[in-house]
């Protein structure tokens, strides 16, 4: 069994800044309930920096691929229609998935 780790990363106007911090504490809480989540890791990006965005990363680790396939299909189209009913262009999401090596064979 492989964890995966899926890392979606926010671009959020500075404007909409303090707006957006409250709604992604409930946000992570919301997807950390599901099924097959086993945490997640929220950073704000320093560097490199920009004065006119906020720019956060958050790992989510999953316990395997099944997992994080289950909540593509039943639960992300909802909770990304979500943000971007709330924020719509104020905020750009990019999305990746990783997978661990075991580089101690």
């Amino acid at each position: 069994m492989n964890a995966v780790v899926y890392e979606v990363s926010a671009d959020v106007d500075a404007a909409i800044r303090e707006d957006y911090l409250r709604w992604l504490g409930p946000h992570v809480a919301e997807i950390l309930a599901l099924p097959g989540f086993a945490r997640a890791d929220v950073f704000e990006v320093v560097d490199p920096a920009s004065p006119d965005t906020l720019r956060v990363c958050m790992h989510y680790h999953l316990v395997d691929e099944a997992a994080l396939q289950a909540y593509l299909r039943e639960h992300a189209p909802r909770l990304r229609a979500d943000g971007i009913a709330r924020f719509g262009g104020r905020m750009r999401a990019q999305r990746r998935v990783m997978r661990a090596l075991d580089l101690a064979r």
